[in-house]
């Protein structure tokens, strides 16, 4: 995961220990009046439908943020929503960002909430799961009969415009370009609405290789018809060499 320039890059050399326990009720003061956190027993406050007109995009459930973003993007999003993102291109004071800054809460505030999210978030979050939490609220994967939990209109609306159906992006922009776009998007199209999403980098493996699962379904049969080429080739080239030797041993 690249890093960015936040103020709060860096946890470990603060120093700072987050409590779990403070952080539940930090969380459950603060977050559940718009994310759900349905392991803990908080189903999400309003249909997808309902939220998406409320906010623009369908809010995260926070169940499994723990274990699919990076803890210093954590940090820097709950501190400073809209550069965390790096939508600062998007949103402004007449259209505000929906989620709002927590740059009032001191470093250990901070911490604790992260500490907390990672002690309810699973162990790992794994392909199809992990692209739903982290992608799903504004992306299709219509090749696995997954449909964005965010209307097109709605997110029209929100970042000015649709966001597209990743079913085939595997094929059309191939891994290294989708490493690189997801938590660097500006970097690779200016003026993107696409947001940086800041996810760890075994979570960020398994979203890609889940859409290359879906998008490029074929490419373990045609790498296996690659080697045995380059294999029929090395011995054709072996044969075709002892051949010439025989007959130019014979002119000789």
């Amino acid at each position: 995961v690249a890093p960015a320039d936040f103020a709060f890059k860096d946890l470990e050399s603060l120093h700072v220990k987050g409590d779990k326990e403070r952080g539940m009720e930090l969380v459950q003061t603060h977050c559940i009046a718009c994310h759900g956190l349905k392991t803990q027993g908080f189903p999400d406050p309003l249909p997808p439908s309902e939220a998406a007109l409320a906010y623009g995009v369908v809010p995260p459930d926070l169940s499994t943020v723990g274990v699919l973003y990076d803890a210093n993007y954590l940090a820097a999003f709950l501190k400073d929503p809209l550069k965390a993102s790096e939508l600062s291109h998007k949103f402004n004071e007449a259209k505000p960002y929906p989620m709002p800054s927590y740059n009032w809460m001191s470093e250990q505030e901070i911490a604790d909430m992260l500490a907390y999210f990672s002690s309810i978030a699973p162990q790992e979050l794994l392909g199809k799961e992990a692209f739903k939490d982290a992608c799903g609220r504004c992306h299709s994967m219509k090749y696995d009969a997954l449909r964005a939990q965010t209307p097109n209109a709605q997110m029209m609306a929100y970042l000015g415009a649709e966001a597209p159906d990743v079913s085939m992006m595997i094929r059309s922009k191939k891994e290294p370009y989708l490493q690189t776009f997801i938590n660097q998007p500006l970097k690779m199209i200016e003026g993107v609405a696409m947001p940086r999403v800041g996810l760890k980098e075994e979570a960020q493996k398994s979203i890609i290789t889940y859409m290359e699962h879906v998008g490029d379904r074929k490419k373990a049969e045609r790498e296996t018809v690659g080697y045995y080429l380059i294999g029929f080739m090395v011995i054709f080239t072996l044969f075709a060499y002892l051949w010439k030797v025989k007959i130019w041993k014979e002119v000789e």
